[in-house]
């Protein structure tokens, strides 16, 4: 949708009048019109944890990449261990810079030789561009732009989906898989960014709409706008592209060398090894860490992390209001020396 016009105009999602159907209040976000909410982010943020919330996230990047050796060509710009994945299993990965910077997170899946890469919306064109000028020559980058993208999540989505799509609760969390839901060809993974269980639902933008309706029609599911996917992946401790990851963070410092596998601590062979194995040795200067937030006033981006003598030791990346937990979080980062849990600091 939108593909012929300029990248500065907004563009829409391919369910732009279904969410204003819905009730939706539409922002301009990563370059498209999208729903921030529908009744309100708090009950919208309960509901998901309590049911099975639906999210349209078909502005992110849908990519093929394909061509002999696409794992190891890979490996050379993601830091995780591709060419042991199992078939048809997901791997949370970043692109990485020379310098070790986070030039995207990601989600990449095995489905025989190829990859399918889920990269975020507001970073995708961007994206394409590294890995074509940095992949080796016979690797082709696909961006599917006629593919939707749905995410169904909470404790009900599996029983929901299972109705839909027999088979899929089968699934184990970072498995996908094609299916059908009626004559709707999908490709859905058990994957989400809430916390939750759940499931991610590609299809082609001409058919996301009969999919939607046909989520919506089962009373467990409502819509879910920006606003309280924001609040359930801060919740959840996960970071959000362009706030707590950017090109001035590694994985050691934002706490996310889970995504590093044995392998490749050991061989290296990636963008930025040297300085990103260096600070799994020795550490890095900063962390990323969770704030819990003493009072009622929520702590916003960009606010001072500050010792007990009142030296600034820290940022603020994201902040606001938890629903499950009643009172303000954050997240941010903090000298490494601060980084264990339970140290006090001022924001």
């Amino acid at each position: 949708m939108g593909d012929m016009t300029e990248s500065q105009d907004v563009q829409t999602l391919p369910l732009d009048a279904w969410h204003r159907a819905q009730g939706a209040r539409m922002v301009p976000f990563a370059g498209y019109e999208m729903p921030v909410q529908y009744e309100g982010i708090i009950a919208e943020h309960l509901w998901t944890r309590g049911s099975a919330g639906l999210f349209d996230v078909s502005h992110m990047g849908q990519l093929t990449v394909h061509g002999a050796g696409a794992d190891a060509a890979l490996e050379t710009l993601l830091p995780g261990e591709l060419r042991m994945l199992g078939d048809c299993r997901l791997r949370y990965s970043m692109l990485l810079d020379d310098h070790g910077g986070i030039i995207d997170d990601l989600m990449a899946t095995r489905r025989g030789e190829d990859f399918y890469v889920v990269v975020n919306g507001a970073t995708k064109l961007g994206d394409i561009d590294e890995m074509e000028r940095r992949l080796p020559r016979g690797i082709v980058v696909d961006h599917m732009k006629e593919q939707a993208l749905l995410a169904l999540q909470g404790p009900r989505a599996v029983d929901v989906l299972e109705r839909l799509a027999p088979g899929v609760s089968e699934l184990v969390f970072m498995q996908g898989g094609a299916f059908r839901i009626g004559d709707i060809p999908a490709w859905i993974s058990r994957s989400g960014y809430t916390g939750e269980d759940g499931f991610e639902i590609s299809v082609t933008a001409r058919d996301v709409e009969a999919l939607a309706d046909a989520l919506t029609a089962d009373e467990r599911v409502k819509p879910i706008g920006l606003g309280a996917r924001d609040s359930l992946r801060l919740e959840a401790g996960l970071p959000l592209y362009g706030h707590d990851i950017d090109l001035t963070t590694t994985p050691v410092m934002a706490d996310l060398q889970f995504a590093i596998q044995k392998r490749r601590r050991s061989e290296g062979g990636f963008a930025g090894a040297m300085r990103i194995l260096g600070e799994l040795d020795n550490g890095a200067p900063q962390r990323r860490v969770g704030f819990g937030v003493e009072g009622r006033q929520p702590v916003r981006e960009g606010a001072l992390v500050l010792d007990g003598e009142g030296n600034e030791v820290g940022r603020i990346t994201s902040g606001g209001h938890s629903p499950s937990l009643s009172r303000p979080i954050a997240m941010g980062y903090v000298n490494t020396s601060l980084a264990e849990p339970g140290t006090k600091v001022t924001l």
